[in-house]
């Protein structure tokens, strides 16, 4: 059996607002590209050029549905993403924690 390979890095395919955002469609159901295009006011080649980024991070994957192209989400490579943000998440609770300090030590 073949091994897919990832050709975009998952940080790079969601850079973009809006695959970001036909993510969060798809999340919701398996979407056509026609459908997904009709939430944009851009071409649907530009949305197909999106949606094969998203494919090539592996977050996405598109069936064959009669005449059309139909995608859903594949979550799991945001667990990537998941963790890097977790790992990051002390820094942030530090600094909130030392300025809640100082806001309450505050004379």
């Amino acid at each position: 059996m073949e091994e897919v390979v990832k050709k975009v890095d998952v940080f790079q395919a969601i850079a973009d607002p809006t695959r970001r955002d036909v993510l969060r469609l798809l999340a919701n159901k398996e979407r056509s590209i026609a459908e997904i295009s009709s939430h944009y006011d851009m071409s649907r080649t530009a949305i197909v050029k999106h949606l094969n980024v998203l494919a090539d991070a592996g977050l996405v994957n598109g069936q064959k549905s009669g005449r059309e192209k139909v995608y859903h989400l594949q979550p799991e490579p945001l667990t990537e993403v998941k963790q890097w943000l977790d790992y990051y998440e002390q820094f942030w609770n530090n600094k909130l924690y030392r300025l809640k300090f100082l806001v309450e030590n505050e004379e």
